[in-house]
């Protein structure tokens, strides 16, 4: 979180937006004060150098240099070793923009016009040019810069992961005032840095003197996990060679994440604006490219619908091959789109002759257990789990992001687990590792210190099942385990359909006879299809009403033989009956009824259909879901969707099916069979179960004390008010 220094920076800041006031309403103050504090930090990087880039750029111009050569040359006035352009020939800087009060806007226009293109190309994002028009003609212009001229925003005074802090608090107080989704841009800085310490924890390679690696995230917002990603990896490894990718859909998020890598002089053009899964105009930005580390925080709970026709079409068309193959999430949740996307972009694994990858990625908790087994969602979790992808789950407190207070997941993905891990899973409860905050950030009240990151990171490193802390539960210190570790398998289970057979009586009272009303199809015989001829419609309805009359009529004269306990032998009394009067009786109305004569009956004769096969009771139908074997034990075959066959799963899985039913249900329900057509697998990971700990309730005696304790209390504060 921020200093104390800091805190005081942003609330200064947020003192000059107030001023806004009156042309602005709050919610817009953000139009103005991120690209104004964007600029002044450029201004203050280049004003120690702007009168030798100014007389270069004279110079330049008098010797005729090609207009390609100059971006070059007066980056390396600003500094010999800068590789990116940046630099501004414009006479102004904001102390010189103040000695002319009257010509502020046109000024201000034309010092934006004197940057290099990137840094131009940035404020064309935030839109800044609407804001300096409207800002001068509500005489606030002026104001607004005299004030930010009092900032020092250089590198020197205020590091670029500080700015970042810094960004990080603005947004979220604008966003505040627009009661807008406070998280949507960045992450809460001391997750990215538990994230970072988990994703680079156990990567001897990456601190390796003069080794490059590239980073990516593919929502990177303001640009926080790639550069707390640097710091990270800087603070071990100074000689390193770090790429860092992006891409993000939010104009002003890009703008915020392109100005701070443009003043760390990192390549600006891998940041990408658009939108990552792709919306018929953007698309993904880095197609065919594959990195060594990948983090993000993608909006979770929000609906896809933009980018479902695309999406849709690439997982049908190019399955396995694209991004989408193992599956679809509910159009209400995409997050898992942007993990499949993650995991495409992996490197080759060590075993297929590559470096392999490593992902970590923010979660909220449906990814864990939403959608049946054979959905969209399951297929997703068995084909990372089934593929031994799936490293570790950590669980963090709730109430630690701005936006939302659930709880919220980490998880960490590779496919180059050390060997130790291969075919297991890590769970960590990190829920109970958080200090409360002195004063609260919107939904932010909990925070994670250094000691919280370093005790999670310890955890996830050592790989100890039941591994033990003592943590705070409702003001008290326990000893709780939080580290558990599992093998693949005992994520996944067998959805079994399990069937009973239909038993019914049938009997031919005035009630039943009375339902054959709410049967469609007998009540349709009283409707006609002929619509023009209004005469031929009322023939065909008289016509069909005689025909229920005399269906009615018919069933009655089976009262007499009351009850049947067997369906086939009433069949063969109502087809008699039928032709005693020379009645048709159409399958489908002989199916009404049957649904309108006959009830539910366990001491009824089972129903069966015309192969002698007993038909199942769909109330009675019940769903098992049977634990998957070792991996050792049976190979799992690997299908996916709805529309896959199961028969080799069926034929692979049978044994296990079978020794579960006689063991499980044939002793309470021994008519009972397995519709094997119906069988899935499915996976879940239901992690709050596996740290659940069982609290017995308090002794009434106790209970009863409190009350009585509570009740004498009462008594006491009401006869006080009586006297």
């Amino acid at each position: 979180m921020l200093t104390e220094r800091h805190k005081a920076i942003a609330t200064k800041i947020w003192e000059v937006a107030n001023r806004l006031r009156g042309p602005y309403r709050p919610p817009q103050y953000r139009l103005v004060m991120l690209p104004m504090v964007v600029l002044r930090r450029l201004d203050c990087v280049l004003e120690p150098t702007k009168a030798a880039v100014l007389a270069e750029h004279k110079r330049l111009l008098a010797a005729r240099t090609p207009e390609s050569a100059i971006p070059r040359m007066l980056t390396k006035v600003v500094d010999a070793n800068r590789k990116q352009p940046l630099y501004n020939v414009s006479a102004y800087t904001f102390q010189k923009l103040l000695g002319d009060s009257d010509n502020i806007a046109p000024n201000l226009a034309d010092y934006i016009k004197g940057f290099s293109d990137t840094a131009r190309h940035i404020f064309e994002k935030f839109k800044f040019s609407d804001q300096i028009e409207k800002l001068d003609s509500s005489n606030r212009l002026f104001a607004a810069v005299q004030a930010m001229a009092g900032f020092d925003f250089h590198p020197n005074e205020i590091s670029n992961l500080e700015m970042g802090y810094l960004f990080e608090h603005l947004v979220m107080r604008f966003n505040e005032q627009a009661n807008e989704e406070a998280g949507d841009h960045f992450t809460p800085r001391e997750v990215i840095r538990l994230m970072t310490h988990l994703v680079y924890t156990g990567e001897e390679d990456v601190y390796k003197p003069g080794v490059y690696r590239e980073i990516y995230d593919p929502a990177c917002g303001t640009g926080g996990m790639l550069s707390v990603s640097e710091e990270t990896i800087r603070a071990g490894n100074t000689s390193a060679n770090l790429g860092l990718y992006g891409q993000e859909y939010n104009d002003e998020a890009w703008a915020i994440c392109c100005s701070d890598m443009l003043i760390k002089d990192e390549e600006t053009d891998h940041i990408v604006l658009g939108d990552t899964l792709g919306d018929g105009k953007t698309k993904d930005g880095f197609e065919g490219r594959q990195f060594h580390y990948m983090l993000a925080n993608p909006p979770f709970g929000v609906e896809w619908k933009d980018q479902q026709k695309i999406v849709e079409k690439e997982a049908n068309t190019s399955g396995f091959s694209g991004r989408f193959g193992a599956g679809l999430p509910a159009i209400n949740d995409g997050s898992l789109l942007f993990l499949q996307h993650m995991i495409s972009k992996m490197k080759d694994s060590p075993a297929k002759g590559g470096e392999g990858s490593k992902i970590a990625i923010v979660f909220n908790g449906s990814p864990l257990f939403s959608g049946d087994a054979g959905s969209g969602p399951s297929n997703i979790r068995r084909w990372i789990i089934e593929n031994d992808w799936l490293d570790a789950i950590v669980s963090l407190p709730d109430q630690l992001f701005y936006n939302t207070g659930i709880v919220t997941y980490v998880w960490l993905v590779t496919n180059r687990k050390a060997p130790e891990r291969a075919g297991r899973v890590q769970l960590i409860d990190g829920t109970r590792f958080f200090q409360k905050m002195k004063k609260s950030l919107n939904n932010k009240r909990n925070e994670l210190t250094e000691a919280h990151i370093d005790r999670l990171t310890a955890i996830y490193s050592n790989f100890r099942d039941g591994e033990r802390e003592t943590v705070p539960i409702e003001g008290e210190d326990e000893e709780r385990v939080v580290s558990r570790v599992f093998e693949n398998r005992e994520f996944g289970f067998l959805k079994v359909t399990v069937e009973r057979p239909l038993r019914l009586n049938f009997e031919a009272t005035p009630e039943r006879i009375a339902r054959l009303d709410e049967q469609s199809t007998f009540a349709g015989l009283a409707g006609s299809k002929k619509r023009k001829d209004a005469k031929a419609v009322a023939a065909e309805e008289a016509a069909g009403r005689a025909m229920q009359d005399a269906i009615r009529a018919m069933l009655r004269k089976l009262a007499g033989k009351g009850r049947y306990m067997d369906r086939e032998r009433f069949e063969v009394d109502l087809d008699a009956a039928a032709r005693r009067v020379r009645m048709p009786l159409p399958t489908p109305i002989k199916k009404a009824i049957f649904a309108a004569l006959g009830e539910r009956d366990p001491m009824a004769e089972i129903c069966c259909d015309g192969k002698g096969r007993p038909e199942s009771d769909s109330e009675l139908r019940d769903v098992e879901n049977i634990p998957l074997p070792p991996r050792t034990a049976l190979p799992l075959p690997m299908a996916f969707g709805p529309d896959q066959p199961n028969d080799a799963l069926v034929t692979a899985m049978r044994p296990v099916i079978d020794a579960y039913i006689t063991a499980e249900v044939l002793p309470h329900v021994p008519d009972a069979w397995v519709n094997h057509a119906k069988t899935k697998v499915g996976y879940e990971i239901p992690i709050n179960r596996h740290f659940y700990v069982y609290k017995p309730p308090r002794l009434l005696a106790a209970i009863e004390a409190d009350i009585a304790e509570l009740e004498g209390e009462i008594a006491g504060l009401l006869r006080g008010l009586v006297v």
